[in-house]
């Protein structure tokens, strides 16, 4: 029997060549175009996430309004502040009456929906600018403010 000679081959210079791994630089400048890359899109992102929340707002806002309206078309009249958005949702049995209320309430869900930023929907009636008005306090949850932490409501829709 002969021995096995091991000869010297292409694929065994190629093994290692791809077992020395990455030098200190190639990885540094990885990291540095990682860097660059992630300064440049995560501002981008972060505005799109900002301009979905307004656009979840105002469309929570306006299937409210719908709702609202339904219940001004049985009792002829909006519920009032202090009934507020609640009056949706259960017959309310204090100020104006709700005698033609709809069994069942005027929403599909059994809560009331809260603004994408976990904080209550405000609701007004009278309200400042239209008969009523429901709106969102932003992301800080105080009335003004501004960018992102500005009131959004109905009557400001783009």
């Amino acid at each position: 029997m002969t021995p096995l000679v091991r000869r010297s081959s292409p694929h065994h210079a190629l093994r290692k060549v791809v077992a020395r791994g990455f030098t200190l630089i190639e990885i540094m400048v990885v990291v540095v175009i990682m860097g660059v890359l992630a300064a440049l899109l995560v501002p981008n992102l972060m505005g799109s996430v900002d301009d979905a929340r307004i656009k979840a707002a105002r469309a929570d806002m306006s299937t409210l309004m719908t709702a609202l309206t339904l219940y001004k078309l049985h009792n002829q009249h909006y519920p009032s502040t202090e009934q507020g958005l609640q009056a949706l949702l259960t017959k309310p049995t204090s100020g104006p009456s709700a005698n033609n209320w709809q069994a069942g309430g005027y929403l599909t869900t059994p809560t009331l929906p809260t603004d994408p930023w976990h904080h209550p929907y405000q609701y007004l009636s009278p309200g400042l600018k239209h008969e009523v008005e429901i709106f969102s306090l932003g992301a800080d949850g105080q009335p003004g403010g501004v960018g992102n932490d500005a009131d959004i409501g109905l009557w400001d829709a783009k």
